[in-house]
């Protein structure tokens, strides 16, 4: 059903149509990871997975639908089930129809938020009892709210046979936002302007120009890494593939065997793993350490 957005003819029922649809595409996500289950319990594939010994099908099945923020868990943050899991064809289908769902669903949640912010905290309220363990998770808690980005995201998949598969913890990870001095300004005047140390980090904002171009600094969570040998060269010509995985990782096997594999420290490590770089554009320092923001060099 296609997306209705703001503007049509049709605007004054927008939030129903939309609200139906967000149920919609819900449920068929769940039907979807369903039917990967069951794909996968009909005909049990090699299974590898990286904090459980004996991972079985209801390994898969709490992995698919942990859907749940846990208690002070920080909503950008998700939970790991890495994993290696041999795929047949029909294993292989399922998998990538769950992952249409889930972009369909997200991307009716794209047009509720740009209908009306407020009308996606009031859409995805409803949706907690559309799930199947939504009685469990209300025994077991008191309060049922889905986590968005578990719902939605993707499920790995190896786009062809692969031979071996070294993971390895990436902890050197950030996102990097541009910002003006006029945006600086605004986020420091923001916090306590009377502060002794915000008032020092404001005159420093005044002492460069102010067309200057300014990075606020996001440390990201540290994250697994799947390195991707193919046993033959892709159509591209390339042999290796580099993937962030979070998610069990479905590789198609014709011989129902699992790709050499390494098995990774079960923690990252405290400390940066990777080199500087020598070209590294931004200062040591924070320019302005309550906001996180760096000059750039």
């Amino acid at each position: 059903m296609p997306t209705t957005l703001p503007g049509s003819d049709a605007e004054t029922a927008l939030p129903y149509q939309l609200q139906h649809q967000l149920d919609t595409r819900f449920d068929a996500v769940l039907d979807a990871l369903e039917q990967v289950v069951a794909c996968f319990s009909e005909r049990p594939p090699a299974v590898w997975a990286f904090d459980h010994p004996t991972p079985d099908a209801a390994w898969l099945r709490r992995a698919l639908f942990d859907m749940w923020h846990a208690e002070g868990q920080d909503g950008r943050e998700t939970r790991n089930y890495i994993g290696l899991i041999a795929a047949d064809e029909a294993l292989m289908d399922a998998v990538k129809a769950a992952n249409r769902a889930k972009a369909d669903f997200s991307e009716c949640l794209k047009a509720i938020k740009a209908h009306s912010p407020a009308l996606l905290s009031d859409a995805k309220g409803q949706l907690p009892r559309r799930h199947p363990d939504v009685e469990r998770v209300l025994e077991k808690t008191g309060l049922a709210r889905l986590h968005l980005k578990q719902c939605w995201r993707q499920l790995p998949i190896a786009e062809a046979p692969v031979a071996r598969v070294r993971f390895a913890w990436y902890s050197s990870g950030r996102s990097i936002k541009r910002l003006t001095v006029a945006d600086a300004e605004k986020k420091l005047l923001a916090l306590d302007s009377d502060a002794a140390h915000v008032r020092i980090q404001l005159r420093k904002l005044a002492g460069i120009p102010s067309g200057e171009i300014l990075a606020q600094v996001q440390t990201q969570a540290p994250l697994m890494r799947a390195n991707l040998f193919f046993t033959e060269p892709l159509d591209d010509g390339h042999t290796r593939r580099a993937l962030n995985v979070a998610m069990p990782m479905f590789v198609p096997s014709l011989d129902g065997r699992l790709p050499h594999t390494n098995l990774p420290p079960l923690t990252p490590p405290e400390t940066r793993t990777r080199a500087k770089r020598r070209d590294e554009k931004l200062e040591s320092e924070p320019f302005l350490p309550s906001l996180r923001v760096y000059r750039y060099r």
